[in-house]
């Protein structure tokens, strides 16, 4: 990569193409021109290949119309991935092409990070919690040490995809998000599956029961909408509570539904965030967006030879060295994930410090739908308290229960350190070994972050199980893992060693340890483009 360091006067070309719309735009001090060409598939959703040929046909015409005096532009942005690998490679050819032809600097750009990179011009946010919600992507997303760290992601697939599946299962045209906002400003509330494992999510049961509703349409988009958003919104409240920021940015075409940008405004007026929403232009997938990061990718030196503009069908956000960004921000411990304090307020619960006791009361959520919303915090409740019972008597370092209502635990207080505010080696090595005969036990906890995990006389102790279930799938054990490390690594730059270490102590308590470990691998490598 070519590192120059100097600004780039002039515009720069930005094209974009990573699955259904064909869009270029030209972008100098502000936006100059931005033009899009969608694929629209017959039937069905898209098929690479076609996409690719629409792309193809239509490139030089979608560029002819903002690029009206070549001699102007400085330099040629592409998406290099994550996409579609047929329609990614059709505009890197068009983009390397023009980059020779007109002699200027050529840069490939994360698709994702764009669109963070568009919302942060758009609306003047400064270090944001992300939440990005697409068709192929669903991340929550934070800015540390050089690099935007995911916080958690869909497990399966993306938000707008399972939005797709369901409206193509109903006959609905593709797009189908807005023919599945409309209707559900109609309808009424259906119980159907919320699945949120710590910061991740998953959407595949939920499209499957919904398709399996025998009921009017609005009913079941109305219901589909309401638990889909609910867990995003829930999610970025995580990430939130753990990280101590106090921006939420939303990107991504999904982000363009006005009944998610009200949960999310709810949540955080209800935590004292600020929520930023760029223009509708600039949420779905668009040519500007490339265009505004490749200019301040190459004003700091970023730009790349020819040969190293391979495209990456699988490109995470988190592989990306962002040396555009001066400020360092670091993970706050604000006062709602302190143990120490009277009182704490963490994602799902306030928690209130008598004496030698803690009383932890979960409160309704106004972004939630108040049915969904009673069945999450009776349900959440009953299974912590039966929970920290159990492992506590499997010989798990866990507080002592001493009275439950359908809302409400009252629990020994536990002194010490939160982990995420010590984060050291031979805590973690300590975290691992508890976590270890956690699994023993046949327990997963569900929501494995440093926050819920006091150090206490160098013994780690677990709390907060709302999300715990028996299980002794190496699935489950896996995601459990898999949500730890994906806090360690979006909140610290140790995280090579602190994994290292525990894991050593997780091999030292569970004989199925490698198993585990080796699934938390393959669910770390699985694509999130489908």
């Amino acid at each position: 990569m070519n590192r120059r360091h100097t600004p780039v006067p002039g515009q720069v070309l930005g094209i974009e193409g990573t699955a259904w719309n064909l869009s270029a735009a030209l972008f100098e001090d502000d936006l100059v021109d931005l033009y899009s060409k969608p694929y629209q598939p017959p039937q069905g959703g898209i098929h690479p290949r076609e996409a690719a040929q629409h792309h193809a046909s239509e490139m030089r015409g979608v560029i002819g119309r903002v690029m009206k005096d070549p001699s102007r532009v400085s330099g040629i942005a592409f998406s290099m991935g994550p996409g579609l690998g047929p329609c990614l490679r059709t505009v890197a050819t068009a983009a390397r092409a023009l980059a020779l032809s007109l002699r200027v600097p050529l840069v490939g750009v994360n698709h994702c990070i764009a669109h963070v990179e568009i919302g942060r011009f758009a609306t003047g946010c400064d270090d944001p919690v992300v939440l990005y919600a697409s068709g192929a992507n669903t991340q929550v997303i934070g800015y540390l040490n050089g690099r935007y760290r995911i916080f958690g992601e869909t497990l399966d697939i993306g938000l707008g995809n399972a939005l797709d599946k369901f409206a193509r299962s109903r006959g609905l045209p593709h797009p189908g998000g807005p023919a599945i906002e409309e209707l559900a400003t109609r309808g009424s509330y259906l119980d159907l599956p919320y699945t949120v494992k710590g910061m991740d999510l998953a959407f595949s049961g939920l499209v499957s029961a919904a398709k399996e509703q025998d009921a009017p349409m609005e009913d079941i988009c109305y219901s589909l909408q309401e638990t889909a958003f609910a867990m995003c919104v829930e999610v970025t409240e995580r990430a939130i509570a753990h990280s101590g920021k106090d921006e939420v940015l939303l990107v991504g075409g999904v982000g363009v539904n006005r009944r998610l940008q009200e949960m999310l405004s709810v949540m955080c007026s209800e935590r004292g965030a600020t929520l930023h929403v760029p223009p509708p232009k600039y949420m779905g997938d668009n040519g500007a967006m490339i265009a505004y990061t490749g200019k301040i990718m190459l004003e700091a030196g970023c730009a790349m030879d020819p040969e190293e503009t391979r495209v990456n069908p699988g490109f995470r956000s988190d592989q990306v060295e962002v040396t555009w960004r001066e400020d360092d921000q670091t993970t706050k411990t604000g006062p709602e994930v302190s143990a120490k304090l009277p009182k704490a307020r963490g994602a799902e619960a306030v928690v209130t410090f008598i004496g030698d006791s803690v009383e932890k009361r979960r409160v309704r959520k106004p972004y939630r739908q108040g049915t969904l919303d009673t069945r999450l915090i009776a349900e959440r409740t009953r299974a912590e308290a039966r929970l920290i019972s159990m492992a506590r008597r499997c010989g798990v370092p866990t507080p002592v229960i001493r009275d439950a209502t359908p809302d409400t635990l009252v629990m020994e207080k536990v002194e010490g350190r939160l982990l995420k505010e010590t984060l050291c080696e031979a805590d973690l090595m300590e975290a691992g070994r508890t976590v270890g005969r956690l699994h023993a036990a046949g327990i997963v906890h569900g929501d494995l972050t440093t926050s819920n995990m006091i150090m206490r006389d160098s013994r780690c102790v677990l709390i907060d199980f709302g999300l715990s279930a028996v299980s002794g799938e190496v699935e489950a054990r896996g995601v459990d893992i898999h949500v730890l490390f994906q806090t360690l690594e979006s909140t610290t730059d140790t995280y090579p060693e602190l994994r290292q270490a525990f894991c050593e102590g997780y091999r030292s308590a569970f004989a199925g340890a490698n198993e585990v470990l080796a699934r938390e691998q393959e669910i770390s490598q699985r694509g999130r483009y489908l």
